[in-house]
């Protein structure tokens, strides 16, 4: 890849041709706990917050009649910054008021007032302060930014947006790092046997034992010989995946096949939803659907869902473990460049492969899409076999910009016309026969969805 088609596919910035690409698909604003109180007290008396998303600046507010609204942040008087406006109780009308001359807008942006202005002006009636719709699915605020003239697609209906609350949990992480190679390290089936691998396995638990990072290591893979297999012994005695990939609706579903003996394969199959969607098992009756949206060039956040098959999630439980290593309210991690990432040497050589924790294998993560640099600079790859998934998703990002472009419509999710295809989809991670893999899988998905109490 040469330096001018890298700049193509990573810029996401208002007039760039990725950043056009990204405004046609619905995007997270900020998880709905970004409200609670109890997490942020500021929100109490002034649910109002700064956002930056594909490199605007804009503000996300919930007005006094229980409205959401994400408007430009800049005033349309004379541009002051309207997350520090004044939030007007329901008494009077609700809506956003800049404490400049004290123009007020309402949730969808409609100028309602103008009270500097003599009596009997009309000039609030011309002014549209930009909005951009807003949706609440499973704990986080969704926004459209496509053009003001267009109208967003239809919300996708895959399982993490379909499980009650009961069974759906949301959190989020900054990485400083551009989206692609967030998105990259997700969708690369090979990279959990080494960067990911645990010199030695632990007990397995059940899936409400252990939330956090530890819980790869404790989920049970599959049985053999009576004996059930931890996932970290499979990923590390099986570390050549045969990986393939089939084009579907949503992007790509993704399998990596680790051929363990004459008779038995394990098999793992996540999903690619493009453009920047992963959906991989984390156990056999949980799913995790990581979403990774550009703040800026250089900076992402993750949203994760998971999504429960079988119980009710303990949110409460789930959100304390991963508040250990990322700071709330904006959601940064304490591991960064600036301590290593908590690298351990001594660790490396006796516990993990990488020595950055065995707790929080997100950071596992982190470190593989940070320290590649801001921008990745792809013109010093050398790519193997392994790396066909990546490959692929590179050709479908290049052609979906150039269709964009041209005046067509988006792939997968954007497209209106597949959206009653947006469903599931399946994963799973598990110990198969040698032969009829294939059967097994989609027979285990399909238990799986059986046995889901809300589907």
């Amino acid at each position: 890849m040469n330096a001018e088609q890298n700049e193509r596919l990573t810029r996401i910035t208002p007039g760039t041709p990725c950043g056009q690409l990204l405004r046609q698909y619905w995007q997270p604003a900020a998880l709905v706990d970004e409200f609670n109180p109890a997490l942020d007290p500021r929100t109490a008396e002034r649910p109002v917050k700064a956002v930056k998303l594909l490199g605007q600046d804009l503000v996300l507010f919930k007005d006094a009649l229980g409205d959401w609204g994400l408007l430009d942040r800049d005033c349309a008087h004379r541009g002051a910054d309207l997350s520090f406006g004044r939030l007007e109780p329901a008494a009077q009308g609700g809506g956003l008021r800049c404490p400049f001359h004290g123009w007020k807008f309402a949730p969808d942006g409609r100028c309602l007032e103008t009270p500097a202005e003599p009596a009997g002006s009309k000039l609030c009636d011309r002014i549209q302060q930009r909005s951009y719709p807003v949706i609440a699915k499973s704990g986080v605020l969704f926004a459209w930014l496509g053009d003001v003239d267009s109208d967003p697609p239809p919300f996708p209906e895959f399982d993490c947006f379909k499980a009650p609350s009961s069974h759906s949990f949301a959190f989020k992480g900054l990485w400083n790092a551009n989206w692609l190679q967030a998105f990259e390290v997700g969708i690369d089936p090979a990279h959990p046997s080494y960067l990911h691998r645990f010199l030695q396995d632990e007990t397995l638990q059940g899936i409400g034992d252990n939330a956090a990072g530890k819980q790869f290591r404790s989920a049970a893979a599959g049985t053999v010989d009576g004996e059930q297999w931890p996932m970290t012994r499979i990923m590390r005695q099986f570390a050549q995946p045969d990986i393939s990939f089939v084009d579907k609706p949503w992007g790509m579903q993704l399998t990596a096949l680790r051929h363990m003996t004459d008779t038995l394969t394990h098999v793992r199959v996540t999903q690619a939803i493009f453009p920047a969607t992963f959906v991989i098992p984390l156990s056999e009756t949980m799913t995790i659907t990581q979403m990774h949206v550009p703040v800026d060039d250089t900076h992402t956040y993750w949203y994760t869902f998971f999504t429960s098959f079988d119980g009710p999630l303990n949110k409460e439980a789930m959100r304390a473990q991963r508040q250990q290593f990322i700071l709330l309210p904006d959601y940064i991690p304490k591991a960064n460049r600036h301590n290593n990432w908590g690298f351990d040497a001594d660790e490396q050589m006796s516990t993990t492969y990488l020595g950055m924790g065995e707790e929080d294998i997100n950071v596992h993560d982190q470190w593989a899409v940070e320290s590649m640099g801001s921008i990745a600079d792809r013109t010093r790859e050398h790519l193997g076999t392994t790396d066909k998934v990546i490959m692929a998703n590179r050709r479908v990002l290049i052609k979906a910009i150039d269709t964009v472009q041209n005046g067509g419509v988006a792939p997968g999710i954007a497209d209106a016309a597949q959206a009653a295809s947006m469903t599931g989809p399946d994963t799973v991670d598990g110990i198969a026969p040698a032969t009829g893999w294939d059967e097994w899988w989609q027979t285990a998905a399909a238990a799986k969805r059986k046995g889901a109490p809300w589907l």
